[in-house]
């Protein structure tokens, strides 16, 4: 079981993540939405495809471009269509 936690709170939790390159990507049904807020940052992974951002907010505290999807991701990265990974601050442990 992997889990996602910031400031206290559990932001997602699931024993089906997927883990690409160190990171668990949890589905997006995992993932405590009322946590994340949108943020316009955007990057560009030459295998995996453009990636978006969300902050993660919990009590006040802001872990900015904290969780990051891949809405659209390239042939080579599909497992890792509709799930989020996590940083900045959030832990990740499983």
């Amino acid at each position: 079981m992997a889990r996602a936690t910031f400031n206290g709170a559990v932001i997602a939790e699931s024993d089906s993540t997927v883990i690409v390159e160190g990171n668990h990507y949890f589905p997006v049904e995992a993932v405590r939405s009322e946590y994340l807020r949108d943020n316009p940052a955007h990057s560009t992974c030459h295998w995996k495809g453009t990636a978006s951002y969300k902050d993660v907010v919990v009590d006040g505290q802001v872990a900015a471009a904290g969780a990051w999807s891949y809405p659209e991701p390239l042939p080579a990265a599909a497992e890792i269509a509709g799930r989020l990974a996590f940083w900045k601050g959030v832990v990740v442990e499983g």
